[in-house]
């Protein structure tokens, strides 16, 4: 035994020297090629000019059609794609970009959110001595601090937790993260260090504690990846790039060379989506950045040519911000399969992901409910067994198609390359494919190089790196102070405009409407639970949000924060669209249908919404099926089998409450499984066993019918001068006296009797206790 702990010692030992030689010698080389551009390439360089407004889509369109040939021609919209048409623009190239859906609408926004070297690389490539996985860690490290350092105020660091429960893994993993630290050199966010259990306890209370060693902490990047997308292709438009989303290429333009008799690609056939109408758009070169879709593109140039995109799906979940730290994430190195999850806060909820498995392309990709179960089960190996990880928690979901690649340059095609690939095909057809997230900027600098140089075309050397994006320059983490300042703003909503827009903070809230309460003084939110506020609805427009999905999933995140919550925006949100845009009712109508089609089937409303069907099987115990049946005939007074609208009010008057009609009819839609317009016992038993098993959460009608019972059954009475006053100005009046149902309910549909709900028992307000 001491024998094989001293082998693994040694072959660390022996990596760790390996691994250091290989940081300096790419250290040496990439100064030495950057010397190298500067000196031979500074001549041709131009100061870089910043339009200070951003063209509208319409004038965007209109250098598209009217520009007569531009050097760089970029197909995709994604980080990839907007990184090209950012690199090239920098140069001085006349660059053009187009989308067939919207900025970022693809892989880019249903990533892990993470900015990372990729620490489970390192390890391959240390154990198999793997030169070319290590050189992807080191570049990823390198970009993982200019993402960081060009975009402060859409990424920051973060402390990731390695919790170890064999003493063994303690000095294994130990070397590992060192050797992490090791490889990003000068560029090391933060030292890693090692916790005691007590202390990873303290600074993680939901981990499991049973045989639980220690911990290591160690540091990466995380980011809101499409405001990220969206930030660098604006950023792209704002120095002179004519880019256009929901332009479509229709097909490949192609010349002949007289002298040699060979066709060579020379710009894109395209059709604006929104209207219809095609045209061509000229280009010396044509770039393919359509990630998972790069095979589809690659077939316009040559029918005959191989495809080399191996596409694999990543599902994530969204719980409750309180199935984490605010600040801190854990990573499970080895899962029951052998794949790696995170499980991490972001934008106050808690990610969890992902999974790895074959998939086709397409252009809706659907999260499974085998692959949402699979990640709950990992999350719950991890967490106390205090923390009851349930089905009804996972608020949103969605699939992310990984392009993962073959190598058309090597003479073994079959194996998937591990970096990313650019290639130059006989046609002048510039396709890059594969990488990830965080290596966007290498990727489109390489991509650039390969098409200067194979295209002939008079261009600068890159500039990307250090260039901040939009928003970064007049940012500070202070920002948000100046918008509660200045603007009367919540500092919630000032806090989460300074981390979205960064200085461009300021052009939003000055679109902000007047609250008319004390405070805020502007701001209106979209919905109550989350700091969205409808001028930035207003603001998305002017960022080419052309639908009300590009809203609700790109320009906001709440599609991937809450479902639900982004179901309930939807209407205002196309309001606001439709009257700036002059949407016709039929045109708010069908975007209304989109975007619900959009949450139903692409973020996970699908798999919630099974979770409760008419075909839901009653588990329930004698005992528990008599108690429920007693509580709904608590409803059901004339013993019909089911209960109505008209029921449930009766019930709420005889206890003096009221909630209007419309409000009602959706709770009990919520439970209409069979949709005939009421709720049968049958049903509600379904709902209780749902909510028994944990596979529901949060049920309206739920909370209300437990709360009306207890209230019949024994009226507690709460006065309000012991809040030391009475209700807020524009609150309900419901008299001096104020029960238990009454402050729970309210406080269920979004009122806030913050003076009163402090002096309520805490068992009460615990929605999930609701059996």
């Amino acid at each position: 035994m001491a024998f094989r702990k001293a082998m693994k010692g040694a072959v660390l030992v022996g990596g760790g020297a390996v691994a250091t030689v290989f940081a300096l010698s790419q250290l040496s080389q990439y100064r030495k090629k950057h010397s190298h551009l500067v000196s031979v390439e500074a001549s041709e360089c131009k100061p870089l000019q910043m339009h200070r407004s951003l063209p509208t889509r319409e004038h965007q369109l209109q250098a598209l059609q009217q520009t007569s040939e531009f050097d760089v021609l970029i197909i995709g919209g994604g980080a990839t794609g907007s990184g090209c048409a950012l690199d090239a623009v920098s140069r001085g190239l006349k660059t053009a970009l187009v989308e067939r859906d919207d900025f970022s609408s693809g892989t880019s926004s249903r990533s892990t959110k993470l900015i990372h070297g990729g620490v489970r690389y390192l390890q391959k490539a240390i154990m198999k001595l793997d030169f070319d996985q290590y050189r992807m860690v080191k570049e990823a490290l390198h970009e993982r601090a200019n993402l960081l350092e060009i975009a402060p105020h859409l990424s920051s660091p973060l402390p990731i937790m390695l919790p170890v429960y064999k003493w063994w893994q303690l000095p294994y993993y130990w070397v590992g993260i060192k050797l992490y630290d090791l490889v990003a050199g000068s560029q090391c966010l933060k030292s890693s260090y090692v916790l005691s259990k007590s202390k990873a306890l303290e600074l993680f209370p939901m981990l499991q504690k049973d045989r639980l060693v220690g911990a290591i902490v160690y540091y990466d990047g995380q980011h809101n990846d499409a405001r990220m997308n969206l930030a660098i292709a604006l950023t792209a438009a704002r120095y002179g790039a004519a880019i256009a989303n929901y332009t479509e290429v229709m097909h490949l333009l192609k010349k002949t060379d007289p002298n040699s008799g060979k066709s060579h690609v020379c710009g894109a056939r395209c059709r604006d989506v929104l209207t219809g109408q095609e045209f061509d758009v000229n280009a010396k070169c044509v770039i393919n950045a359509t990630g998972p879709f790069t095979d589809s593109v690659r077939k316009m140039d040559d029918q005959e040519v191989l495809n080399i995109c191996q596409p694999s799906a990543g599902v994530h979940i969204v719980m409750p911000g309180y199935y984490s730290p605010d600040n801190m994430g854990l990573l499970d190195p080895s899962t029951s399969d052998g794949r790696v999850i995170f499980f991490l806060p972001w934008q106050k909820m808690t990610i969890a992901g992902t999974t790895d498995t074959a998939t086709e392309v397409t252009h809706h990709p659907i999260p499974t409910e085998e692959d949402i179960n699979f990640i709950l089960t990992e999350v719950r190996n991890y967490l106390s067994c205090d923390v009851e990880v349930r089905r009804g928690d996972v608020l949103a979901a969605w699939s992310g198609i990984r392009p993962l690649v073959t190598d058309p340059n090597s003479k073994d095609t079959q194996s998937i390359s591990r970096n990313h690939v650019v290639h130059v095909s006989d046609s002048g057809l510039v396709t890059i494919a594969g990488g990830k997230w965080t290596t966007y900027r290498s990727m489109a600098e390489d991509t650039i190089d390969a098409a200067v140089k194979a295209h002939g075309l008079k261009a600068g050397p890159c500039k990307t790196s250090g260039l901040l994006l939009q928003g970064a320059e007049g940012w500070s983490p202070t920002l948000y102070i100046r918008l509660v300042q200045d603007y009367g703003l919540e500092s919630e909503v000032a806090q989460h405009l300074s981390n979205t827009f960064g200085d461009k903070a300021f052009e939003v809230a000055k679109l902000a409407q007047v609250t008319g309460k004390r405070w805020p003084i502007v701001g209106k939110r979209l919905v109550s639970e989350f700091p969205y506020i409808e001028s930035e609805i207003e603001y998305g427009i002017q960022e080419y949000a052309c639908t009300a999905v590009d809203m609700i999933a790109r320009r906001t995140r709440l599609a991937f924060l809450n479902v639900q919550a982004a179901d309930e925006a939807l209407p205002r949100i196309i309001e606001i669209m439709g009257k700036r845009l002059k949407w016709s009712e039929q045109k708010k109508k069908e975007q209304l249908e989109e975007a619900k089609k959009f949450l139903y089937y692409e973020m996970g409303y699908k798999a919630r919404s099974e979770q409760l069907t008419d075909r839901s099987e009653i588990t329930l115990s004698p005992r528990d099926i008599e108690r429920y049946k007693k509580r709904f005939h608590m409803f059901d007074k004339e013993g019909k089998g089911f209960i109505t609208i008209l029921d449930v009010q009766r019930v709420l008057e005889s206890i003096n409450f009221q909630i209007n009609e419309s409000a009602l009819h959706e709770i009990l839609t919520e439970v209409d499984l069979n949709k005939n317009g009421q709720v049968e016992l049958n049903e509600f038993l379904q709902l209780m066993t749902a909510i028994q098993k944990g596979s529901i959460s949060g049920s309206r009608l739920a909370v209300l019918m437990k709360a009306a019972e207890e209230n019949i059954c024994r009226r507690e009475v709460i006065s309000v001068d012991r809040s030391g006053g009475g209700l807020h100005p524009g609150r309900p009046r419901i008299g001096k006296e104020i029960s238990r149902f009454d402050c729970l309910f309210l406080s269920y549909m979004n009122w806030t009797l913050d003076p009163i709900l402090p002096n309520l028992p805490t068992p009460f307000l615990c929605l999930s206790k609701l059996s």
